[in-house]
């Protein structure tokens, strides 16, 4: 029999933060939620900050000069027309350059905003998926919670029935030894017991298969045998606003952000430069060739084929689908949750139907075992009666389970 250890670790609330803590997914999405958070200070520093950079470039270009008769290979060529190799004009025998420059965006307070609420937009939708991440965890550890509950009360039960069995052999026997009954009444109840016996370890084998797929779930490593506790859900009250529906507003505010993003390409951009360095194309000439040079560079879309158009037309098309699923949602929910609510209302009374069935039954057995130590009943009425209970108390068993599973369902949708 197993047995509960105050070490143990055996309570919902336990498996729950296990499985919060343990769940890969989740690890995932708070990475991608805290990238992002640093994406946007990426976002800020290069739409509003200057950038320094250093360029160098050495390209030679000789020729094969023919010039007064010679053919002679010249490494760094002087001004010549009848030679054999790149254009000067165009080469002037190599190029070397190193330069720092100073890069400085303008007016991009408003572009770094639109690509920021991008960016936000997407962090948003991972801190909602957590969310439904650990709720969707909350209602499968629950559900696998309470199952291993249904096969420790079932062992639990097996256990009782077991106690009272060897009990009701013990007294049997000492009739049979008094000659009060027969051989054929204790070998019947031996019989039954066994019959027991095989049931306990069953449910046992059930509870320590459903306790491990437990941990499995919750990633919890443990491997001992525990008795869980009890846990008696309640239904929760219903609330004006679900938070599932946040979902769908922030898959608008994404698709919205998008489009802002998409429409960037269609505003001037303006950028100051300048630089210093080294810029010259013939060897010689470098100690005179160190300078700067300042500037500004401009760009701004003017026309392609009205893809704006086009993309504002898609972005509203995403939009209906995005209002369509969520009024649709809403439609469903409501229904799931009043079918939950229906099927609910009749467990209370089954139940206590059910608890009355035991009661009485435990009276009838105290009955008969009153009766079968005079003599004046078989103990094939007895153990009828005893099997009768077993069933009466496995009905029991599934209304609790069914009842909590109905309870934790409905609780998940109605959130």
């Amino acid at each position: 029999m197993l047995v509960s250890r105050a070490h143990a670790q055996n309570n919902l609330d336990y498996y729950l933060e296990a499985a919060r803590q343990n769940s890969p997914l989740l690890n995932d999405t708070k990475n991608q939620t805290q990238a992002a958070t640093l994406e946007i200070e990426r976002l800020k520093a290069f739409y509003t900050k200057a950038q320094i950079t250093a360029t160098g470039n050495i390209m030679l270009a000789p020729v094969l000069n023919t010039d007064e008769s010679q053919t002679k290979l010249e490494l760094f060529p002087k001004p010549t027309t009848d030679y054999y190799g790149y254009d000067l004009g165009a080469t002037n025998g190599g190029l070397y350059q190193g330069l720092i420059t100073y890069t400085k965006p303008l007016f991009t307070a408003e572009r770094f905003q639109v690509y920021a609420q991008q960016v936000e937009a997407g962090r948003q939708v991972n801190q909602n998926t957590i969310r439904l991440t650990e709720h969707d965890l909350e209602k499968l550890v629950t559900d696998q919670f309470i199952l291993c509950l249904q096969d420790k009360k079932q062992m639990l039960f097996a256990d009782s029935l077991l106690l009272l069995l060897a009990d009701q052999c013990s007294i049997i026997k000492r009739l049979v030894d008094k000659s009060i009954l027969k051989q054929s009444d204790l070998s019947l109840l031996n019989i039954e017991y066994e019959a027991n016996r095989n049931v306990q370890v069953t449910y046992q084998a059930n509870y320590y298969r459903d306790l491990q797929d437990l941990r499995i779930l919750a990633g919890v490593p443990d491997t001992g045998r525990v008795l869980l506790q009890d846990i008696h859900l309640q239904v929760k009250e219903s609330i004006s606003a679900s938070n599932y529906l946040i979902r769908y507003r922030l898959d608008s505010l994404n698709l919205m952000a998008t489009q802002k993003v998409f429409e960037l390409k269609y505003k001037p951009q303006l950028n100051f430069f300048t630089n210093a360095g080294l810029n010259a194309t013939y060897l010689p000439s470098i100690p005179q060739r160190f300078g700067f040079s300042t500037g500004l560079t401009f760009n701004w879309y003017i026309f392609d084929g009205q893809q704006r158009n086009i993309t504002r037309q898609k972005t509203a098309v995403l939009l209906q689908t995005v209002s369509f699923y969520r009024q649709n949602f809403l439609v469903q929910n409501k229904l799931r949750q009043t079918r939950y609510r229906n099927e609910l209302e009749s467990y209370t009374t089954r139940q206590q139907i059910t608890q009355k069935q035991m009661q009485e039954y435990r009276s009838l057995l105290t009955t008969y075992r009153r009766e079968i130590m005079v003599g004046q009943l078989s103990i094939i009425n007895y153990i009828m009666a005893l099997k009768n209970m077993a069933l009466a108390q496995r009905d029991s068993l599934l209304l609790y389970t069914n009842e909590q599973l109905l309870i934790n369902a409905y609780n998940y949708w109605n959130w």
